[in-house]
């Protein structure tokens, strides 16, 4: 019976520090992986395996560790396909999506300009390489830390700093290069 009541007080630790992270792990997923499917199949995946080593869970950022379960998993399943390009993002899965972000007060034009806007923004993020992509949705859609970040994609916070400028000039460029077309 104590082995049972320490699962079960085990089991709602788990649930305090891995539930409150699900939009953010399933946010990075879908930007590593380029899928909404991928991202709900690396999730489930990425859950279970952080249920099976939550005993050698230390404390700290539970995000950090949660995400840091999720990219590792996303690049597991991105690596055992081989055949297939490496975070090869195709836009969204459900381009409603956009339109629902616009505020319903606007007008039917701001509307259409805003969901344009939202669609270049995601593709420019989803042009950029891997290492650049994974560190400015990290910093700039999930706030992380830099220290956080470090933990997560396991590198220096200085390249941190560094992919997270890369990533920022060369969207810049690349939206400039868009507005002389």
């Amino acid at each position: 019976m104590a082995i049972y009541t320490e699962l079960m007080g085990s089991e709602h630790v788990f649930a305090s520090v891995a539930l409150p992270h699900l939009d953010a792990a399933f946010n990075l997923a879908r930007w590593l992986t380029g899928s909404r499917a991928d991202a709900e199949d690396v999730v489930q995946e990425a859950m279970v395996r952080a249920l099976t080593y939550f005993p050698t869970y230390r404390g700290g950022s539970g995000r950090a560790w949660i995400l840091q379960i999720v990219r590792n998993t996303a690049y597991g399943t991105l690596k055992a396909r081989r055949g297939e390009r490496l975070a090869g993002y195709t836009g969204l899965d459900n381009p409603v999506a956009i339109e629902e972000v616009a505020d319903p007060t606007d007008d039917p034009e701001k509307a259409l300009i805003m969901s344009d806007d939202l669609a270049r923004i995601d593709e420019l993020i989803a042009g950029l390489p891997v290492e650049l992509r994974e560190t400015l949705v990290l910093r700039e859609l999930e706030e992380l830390s830099y220290r956080d970040i470090a933990q997560i994609t396991a590198v220096p916070i200085g390249t941190v700093m560094s992919r997270l400028w890369r990533a920022r000039r060369t969207l810049a460029k690349a939206a400039a290069a868009g507005e002389k077309r």
